[in-house]
């Protein structure tokens, strides 16, 4: 019998009405704002009134080094938040908003797989209540105000070759990366080189899923610095007034979505940014009204632990004043063996040995979670074709670093497949074994910052740069931003900046190839590499198999 695709089994699923989901949590029915009978957000009234509610347990799902073999995370988020409530516990789950660029371009969506899916999963993939729409508005309405401002008479200074500040668009566009703006005239304002980003790359993206409240997206809106006068001096959107217009538009948005799993459990969608150029974490008005609401809140961070978990907790725990308790690391045997050396079309084949060279990423990953002080369980997120001697090599891998190893098969089985994994999750963090720190103080200078996560959780030599880079670490310090976090942006696919070194390398160097101030988000950008923030469509987009049939169903989704 042929296996039911991701969109069809989540089309099949029976929805309860979001009334119904949000009267479990305690939300009553004039909390929400319905879109639809199957989503809604929540009140900002509702979470005001909740801030002094009891904190529950914040439970980290985190990853291996991305391969085109797959890894799982939300699905495997999904599947504990599953099997927590199988298991009889209050648990909710909390996780980003899918963006149009990957759904039609190689990665597909975000709304988890198999029978551990959150849905309607096609809404949620595609539109849902809009929230990108209204990030992409209020950043391209600055962009426009800008212009505009430079077009009159530019009364801030703004020099157009300083403007730092693109437009963005949620689609991967390359032709949109550099661009020429102000063509055709004087009537169609300042001619300068300009350029979009996808709008999960926006800073705009970042403030919203830092924010705690509307005033406190209003000042962070406010922060951002725009560009620069012909003196070099910063210009805010405070300067330029902008930032009142912005968050009107952010206001509705700002509001978390509540969704629900096929097994009609909650499940908190909100934000989504890029986990390269932004912390790639859920929101943290989100995860606090999670943690206000049930005794154990499951979040995921984008990519693998080595960026995804490191700004977790680097930037998002700092910021949020969050404390984990937990950290789910999800590894498949696919991954491992692909990490090992093994071709994709040859992963399905039995390959111990290739397995135990590709643990080396597994370790690296292990080694550098516990320096943050939180309990980890490796997830085995298993396939079909795995073998009982493969899974033991990991198992008894995990072992010797005092860590379990349990399989998972929530992709098939739902909830049912993930109760062991959630039982010794509940064990973690009841065990208050936690004692959480962050990689560095903030009063370390921005360099030595950089160089202790490239040393620390890459496994580099060091980290290198051109004078022009150095010089404006220091700018940046004395302007005042020293004390902000680091958010590195370099390749997910390696612990190097190269993609195709796999493993666990070490004598690496990072090259920092330039640093980005996001005074509004308040974290320092280093980019390293090669790394876009405006991604391309691969040969074959996943567009070109998606459509709606005679029945008005949408098909091709993943």
């Amino acid at each position: 019998m042929a296996v039911k695709s991701d969109i069809e089994i989540a089309q099949a699923a029976t929805l309860k009405p979001i009334q119904s989901i949000a009267g479990g949590l305690g939300i009553p029915a004039h909390d929400l704002i319905p879109y639809g009978h199957d989503k809604a957000k929540i009140s900002a009234d509702f979470i005001r009134k909740i801030g002094e509610n009891p904190q529950g347990k914040l439970i980290l799902v985190t990853a291996v080094s991305p391969t085109p073999a797959g890894e799982g995370k939300t699905t495997t988020t999904v599947g504990l938040g599953d099997a927590m409530k199988l298991i009889g516990k209050n648990a909710l789950m909390c996780l980003r908003e899918p963006s149009l660029g990957p759904c039609f371009g190689m990665k597909g969506g975000a709304a988890g797989g198999g029978y551990a899916q959150v849905v309607p999963m096609t809404d949620i993939n595609l539109h849902f209540t809009g929230d990108f729409h209204a990030i992409g508005a209020a950043n391209n309405l600055l962009a426009a105000l800008i212009d505009n401002h430079m077009h009159w008479d530019n009364e801030l200074n703004i020099d157009p070759r300083r403007v730092t500040w693109r437009r963005v668009v949620d689609m991967n566009d390359r032709t949109l990366r550099t661009i020429t703006s102000g063509l055709g005239g004087f009537t169609n304002g300042v001619v300068r080189e300009a350029g979009f980003d996808i709008t999960v790359a926006s800073e705009i993206m970042a403030i919203f899923c830092l924010a705690t409240d509307l005033k406190d997206l209003e000042e962070r809106l406010g922060n951002i610095v725009l560009g620069y006068t012909r003196d070099n001096e910063p210009v805010t959107v405070r300067q330029l007034n902008a930032h009142g217009a912005m968050t009107a538009l952010l206001r509705d948005a700002l509001q978390p979505n509540l969704v629900q799993t096929m097994e009609n459990n909650p499940c908190l969608m909100h934000g989504g940014p890029f986990a390269n150029i932004a912390h790639g974490c859920n929101s943290v008005m989100a995860t606090q009204t999670g943690l206000a609401l049930a005794d154990y809140v499951i979040t995921e961070a984008g990519f693998g632990a080595d960026l995804g978990a490191e700004k977790f907790f680097d930037i998002k725990c700092r910021k949020g004043g969050l404390s984990p308790d937990a950290t789910v690391l999800v590894a498949t045997i696919k991954a491992l063996k692909m990490q090992g050396g093994v071709a994709k079309d040859a992963l399905d084949e039995e390959n111990v040995e290739a397995l135990q060279n590709g643990l080396q990423n597994l370790e690296r990953h292990m080694r550098n979670l516990a320096k943050f002080g939180v309990p980890v369980v490796v997830a085995i997120n298993r396939y079909t074709a795995d073998t009982d001697a493969e899974v033991a090599a990991v198992q008894s891998f995990c072992g010797q670093f005092g860590i379990r190893a349990i399989t998972c098969t929530h992709w098939a089985d739902g909830g049912k497949g993930a109760t062991e994994l959630a039982e010794h999750v509940v064990e973690l963090c009841d065990s208050g074994s936690a004692q959480f720190r962050t990689l560095y103080g903030d009063d370390m200078s921005l360099w030595d910052k950089t160089s202790t996560i490239a040393r620390e959780i890459y496994g580099a030599d060091e980290i290198i740069a051109d004078k022009k880079v150095r010089a404006q670490f220091t700018k940046y310090e004395k302007e005042g931003f020293g004390k902000y976090p680091i958010c590195m942006a370099k390749t997910q696919y390696s612990f190097s900046t190269d993609p195709q070194l796999l493993g666990a390398p070490t004598d690496h160097v990072v090259p920092i190839r330039e640093i980005r101030l996001a005074a509004g988000a308040e974290f320092i950008v280093v980019v390293c590499g090669s790394i876009m923030t405006m991604p391309g469509l691969p040969r074959a987009p996943a567009a070109n198999a998606i459509r709606v049939n005679d029945e008005g169903r949408i098909e091709g989704l993943f």
